[in-house]
């Protein structure tokens, strides 16, 4: 009796293990398919264009915000100082909206990989399972697996064009940080931010 437990124990770990190991790697597919999005030329050429559009609306509010000083200046308001700081801040951001959301996205789904991997590779090895867990819940793990697959799969596909329209509004915010109204383009990192934690949160 105590060796046909043993046998149906590590049977069941086995199983389970190569379940795992397939959902694991099954997501990382579907994952990644929001990375490679932008990998595509014609993806490249739409933020090209972006990345060109922000460039000229940084340009325009840096000759608005040098006009915006010098008539503060005249009335004895206007820092010059302030206007330099944001004109760097301003250089950084169009430099950097189209280069790090992409970075940031595909660090944070290729940790969540790992992740996955480390968890599939733990419940590789026969044992373990059977010394924490019955067969019961261990088909419960699998269909709540299962079902997590079928629940987020669309979600997944869809965060890569949701970061890629995210990007093209981000060059809006362009205009105004130059001149020191650089709220709108703080939220918008905090969204791109929050967009690749719940890449990686899911």
């Amino acid at each position: 009796d105590f060796a046909v437990d043993g046998v149906l124990d590590q049977f069941c770990d086995w199983i389970y293990g190569k379940l795992i190991t397939f959902f694991g790697e099954f997501f990382s597919m579907i994952n990644m398919m929001g990375a490679e999005l932008f990998e595509l030329d014609w993806i490249k050429a739409i933020l090209l264009f972006f990345y060109y559009f922000a460039w000229a609306l940084y340009i325009v509010g840096i000759v608005v915000a040098v006009f915006d000083t010098a008539i503060d200046a005249r009335r004895g308001k206007g820092s010059f100082q302030d206007l330099a700081l944001n004109i760097i801040k301003g250089f950084f951001a169009v430099s950097l909206f189209t280069v790090v959301p992409i970075d940031l996205y595909v660090f944070c789904i290729n940790l969540s990989n790992e992740l996955i991997g480390a968890i599939a590779g733990m419940s590789d090895s026969p044992g373990k399972l059977g010394a924490i867990a019955t067969m019961v819940v261990s088909i419960v793990f699998v269909i709540l697996i299962g079902y997590a697959v079928i629940k987020v799969f669309f979600a997944n596909l869809k965060r890569g064009g949701i970061l890629l329209v995210m990007m093209a509004t981000g060059s809006l915010y362009l205009f105004s940080v130059p001149r020191g109204y650089s709220d709108g383009f703080v939220s918008w990192c905090k969204q791109v931010a929050a967009l690749c934690l719940t890449a990686f949160l899911q």
